[in-house]
């Protein structure tokens, strides 16, 4: 079984969704994942890659509840959990369409992506293999401050660079993705440079 729930309202949205869904199954399923986010990080300060051992401090309602949520499902489903970055490909064309509208972004943010072909692949492998780890991170290799991202893609597109809307401070966290590197051996989309140009090329966005 495959979980993929959207927030809900409240700190226990998620236990209350997954408790429902465990009472309406005739029996827990062989395997479950459930899939999270590396928001759960959200109020996680580090200046080191995170990587699947560091614990969250779960400093935002937000990030508390996905936490509540990864807990829910282990203790129900003892579900194998993955956190995707922020994922994109065709259909998921948020920042694309930002860059091309001229949106200021915080420049200095340091950012973690995944294209959703790597993702669906992770998935299917967690569902399937043997002995599959209890925990995650689906990130692809190279983590990149948003700045870089949107000049990249603004010179793909033939635009300005979206002006920076930040004070100029770092933030955010780099999560390492050797791990899911390891298990797939080779990622479709390892860096947003590969991932972007490919949508760029064959969408309907391309200039």
């Amino acid at each position: 079984m495959l979980v993929t729930l959207p927030p809900g309202e409240g700190p226990t949205a998620y236990r209350t969704a997954l408790t429902h869904l465990g009472d309406a199954l005739p029996r827990v399923p062989a395997r479950t994942v459930f899939v999270s986010s590396t928001g759960v990080f959200e109020g996680t300060t580090a200046e080191r890659p995170i990587t699947e051992r560091d614990e969250p401090v779960a400093e935002s309602g937000r990030s508390a509840a996905i936490r509540d949520g990864e807990r829910a499902a282990a203790d129900l489903f003892d579900a194998v959990v993955v956190r995707p970055a922020g994922i994109y490909g065709p259909g998921r064309e948020f920042l694309l369409r930002r860059v091309r509208a001229g949106e200021g972004v915080d420049h200095a943010r340091r950012t973690n992506r995944i294209h959703e072909s790597d993702l669906v692949r992770a998935l299917d492998l967690m569902l399937r293999m043997d002995d599959p780890p209890a925990l995650l991170h689906a990130v692809d290799r190279k983590p990149a401050p948003l700045g870089d991202v949107v000049r990249f893609l603004a010179a793909q597109l033939g635009v300005d660079v979206p002006p920076d809307s930040g004070s100029g401070v770092p933030s955010g966290l780099v999560h390492d993705g050797s791990l899911l590197l390891s298990l797939l051996g080779t990622l479709e989309h390892p860096t947003y440079e590969s991932g972007y140009a490919d949508m760029i090329a064959s969408s309907r966005i391309a200039p």
